[in-house]
Order: C-alpha cells, then sequence, then structure tokens
C-alpha cells in the first residue's frame, strides 16, 4: 500500500490557500439543476470523486450534464427521470446514495442503487421507511436495511410521511429535494433526534435559490407545495470542511493562514470551527474573500459537535497539541461515516503518543506532544487530511493510501503546504 510522507514546516508560516467549492453544495446544486426546468449553469463545482458519482447517477436517470474545468452545464429534466437498464454505483458516497436514494423516487420504473463494501454496511432503512408512506415500493436488496437499495415507482404520491434523520441528516435532505415532484403536496414529520441541522439549512437554501419555498416548522415538521425548480446560473461558495485543515495548520503552526473563497456569513456549519479555533486561543480576522486564522498557544476545550461532525478529525488533532484535555460530545453518528471515525482517531492518536478515551458519542484528547507514527487512514479521505496537518508539526508521519483524498478534495497533496 503507497505511503506519504509528511515534511514539517517551520512554524509562523504565513499562506494564503484557495479551496474548491463546498461538496455539501455541489451535489445538491447538481440535483436540484437536474430536476430543473431549463438550463443551469453551476461554477466553481468541487471535481472529486463523491461528486462525480452524483454526477454520473444523474447522467444515467437521463440527464445531460457537460464539465468543463469547474463549470457543469445541466439540462434539466423538468423531473423526468429514467430508470437505467444497470444499477447505481455510488462506492461509499454516503451523500450520494441517500439524496438520489430520495430523488430516483421521482422516476418511473425500477431503480437499483449499489455501493462498496463499507456502503453495504451503512444504515439507509429510515428513509426507505418513509419513502414507503410517500407510496414507494423501497427496500433493501440482501434485507438488512443497508444498500444496495431498491425503489420500484411509478412516480411520487406525496402527502405526509415521517423520518428519523437520528443517523443521518441526509435522509431528511433527499426528501425535501424530491417533494416538489410529488403528485401532491408534501409533508415531513421529524420523529427523531436531528444530526447535523445546519446541512438541512444548506438543502433549504439550494432548494430556495432554484425557486422552491419550504414551510419550516421548528425543523419538526415541513411542508412543500408541488411545484418545480428553475434553471439559472449559480456560483458555489468555497468548501468550509476543506478550509479546516489549513486553519488546523495555522493553529498547530502558530502562523497566518488565509482561506478562500469563504464568506462569513456561510451558512456550511463547518465554518464554525474558526469560533471553536478562538475558543482554544487562536485568532481569526475576516478577509474581503476569505477568513485568515492566527494560530497561538492553545488550550484544551469541551465542544459539542453535532452540527459539525466532518470538523471532527480536524479538532482531534489540533487537540492533540492542546494544553490540557479536549472533551468532543455528541457525534454518535460518526460511527457511521466512511469508517468509524471516533474508533479511527482513538487508534490512530494513540499510535502518536496521544492518550484518548473513547466514549460511545465522542472523544476525550489529553494534550501532549505526538511523535511520528504510520496512519492508517481506513479509506477515509478526512482521516488522511486531518493526520497529513499532525506532520507539517511532527517529524516521521507517514500516511497510508494517500490518494484516498480524491473522495473530497483530489487536489489537496498539491496545496502549499504539501507542495
Amino acid at each position: 500500500m503507497e505511503k506519504k510522507d509528511i515534511i514539517p514546516l517551520k512554524e509562523g508560516i504565513k499562506l494564503t490557500i484557495t479551496v474548491p467549492g463546498s461538496k455539501s453544495l455541489t451535489h445538491r446544486a447538481l440535483i436540484t439543476a437536474s430536476l430543473a426546468k431549463g438550463t443551469s449553469v453551476l461554477t466553481n463545482i468541487l471535481l472529486s470523486e463523491d461528486t462525480l458519482l452524483t454526477t454520473e447517477a444523474l447522467r444515467q436517470m437521463g440527464t445531460k450534464i457537460e464539465i468543463k474545468e469547474e463549470l457543469a452545464f445541466v439540462e434539466g429534466t423538468g423531473g423526468k427521470l429514467q430508470a437505467p437498464a444497470e444499477p447505481i454505483f455510488l462506492s461509499n458516497s454516503g451523500t450520494s446514495m441517500r439524496l438520489l436514494t430520495a430523488v430516483s423516487a421521482i422516476g418511473k420504473g425500477r431503480f437499483v442503487l449499489s455501493g462498496n463494501e463499507r456502503m453495504q454496511e451503512r444504515p439507509i432503512q429510515p428513509l426507505l421507511d418513509a419513502l414507503h408512506k410517500w407510496g414507494i415500493k423501497a427496500y433493501s436488496l440482501k434485507g438488512n436495511g443497508c444498500p444496495p437499495v431498491v425503489i420500484e415507482t411509478d412516480g411520487l404520491k406525496g402527502g405526509a410521511t415521517e423520518i428519523d434523520p437520528t443517523i443521518s441528516s441526509q435522509f431528511l435532505s433527499g426528501l425535501l429535494l424530491a417533494a416538489p415532484y410529488a403528485e401532491q403536496n408534501c409533508v415531513i414529520i421529524v420523529t427523531g433526534k436531528l444530526a447535523s441541522r445546519p446541512y438541512v439549512d444548506l438543502t433549504l437554501q439550494v432548494m430556495a435559490d432554484f425557486g422552491v419555498s419550504v414551510e419550516n416548522k421548528d425543523y419538526r415538521s415541513f411542508g412543500i407545495k408541488r411545484g418545480y425548480y428553475q434553471g439559472r446560473r449559480y456560483t458555489i461558495e468555497g468548501d468550509c470542511s476543506t478550509a479546516s485543515y489549513f486553519w488546523a495548520a495555522a493553529a498547530i503552526l502558530k502562523g497566518e493562514i488565509t482561506v478562500c473563497p469563504i464568506r462569513a456569513d456561510s451558512k456550511q456549519a463547518d465554518i464554525g470551527f474558526v469560533k471553536i479555533l478562538e475558543r482554544m486561543g487562536c485568532k481569526s480576522e475576516i478577509k474581503e474573500d476569505g477568513i485568515t486564522v492566527k494560530g497561538r498557544t492553545l488550550k484544551g476545550i469541551t465542544v459539542d459537535m453535532n452540527t459539525m461532525p466532518d470538523i471532527v478529525p480536524t479538532l482531534a488533532i489540533v487537540a492533540a497539541f492542546a494544553k490540557g484535555e479536549t472533551e468532543i460530545t455528541n457525534v454518535p453518528h460518526l460511527r457511521h461515516k466512511e469508517c468509524d471515525r471516533l474508533h479511527a482517531l482513538a487508534t490512530e492518536l494513540g499510535k502518536m503518543g496521544i492518550k484518548v478515551v473513547e466514549r460511545e458519542d465522542g472523544l476525550i484528547i489529553k494534550g501532549g506532544k505526538p511523535h511520528g507514527a504510520v496512519i492508517e487512514t481506513y479509506n477515509d479521505h478526512r482521516i488522511a487530511m486531518s493526520f497529513a496537518i499532525a506532520g507539517l508539526k511532527v517529524p516521521g508521519v507517514q500516511i497510508v493510501n494517500p490518494l484516498c483524498v480524491k473522495k473530497s478534495f483530489p487536489k489537496f497533496w498539491e496545496a502549499a503546504l504539501f507542495s
């Protein structure tokens, strides 16, 4: 298995780094543009393994999508999706699987959505149950509540349904994206704890940007009237999850790193990482087209990361260099990501000499002086990128399977910190 040696940098580094478009927004914009009436031009899209899987799946369903560099030209189908002859393969892209499982119910025919071995362990039954209440025959092919899934549909009936989004907010987001194309107005009732609520806000934002408004009753129920998305030109802002790695580098190297293009008023939950770093001792500054983090002496904190689960690996690395303990809470759903991220973080930080207490819903990390180690990435892009940042501070860090970063940031290793 390929390994990448990380070369440490001197403290006090000053850089400006441009990150690609948001992965979450790219997925949602591709889907709404595909369902829209008319043609859309999406600018600053993220070209990663996951978003390209969504792109190819939408093509299989009959959407014409042309990509030129960071532009996507999408001819909307008006919601008339075709059932492909072959199964739709989504590898380990949970976002693609959950959003497209719901969206495929709009079409007519038999849709089969599959993935790799890890995907076939990731639960999706709550979404299938919700679709069933909307008149769809939706089931797990192996009968275990996980992909591959089959959607047999003659169009979405609509009406009222219920969803338990405890495992993933993407169950709810998928239903929201599909709802305007039902035969009757829809009501979605939330029955469980809503994980990662800001990602639902992103879904609602993109829906509104493409012409569909949703009645949101305190995130406990959502009313969606029949309608259509409208094609438009749409610019996708920079990815705050990706930005987090570079802000973390500034924190542990006591440097100053500006990340662009990031809006200070972004609805991406992960922009909240800047405030977390400030609590740990850093300073920040809002620039015209980005945000600067200035590293200082770090201290441990206690923080509920339920709304920012993708940032937990990045925070765990910063915590390893902080004075005192950092307690990360309320993220049990991290055990259902590309890997069991809580266990992976505890294991790999342990290799670096950091004491970690693994809880069912989080971690307690005792900061210290990490040392080099060979880091297993579990084929998880966020584990790879987070531990690469640790290697900028301490010598001897090797990242196993470095190419797994292609899932969200194929050009990560070309960033100025590593090149």
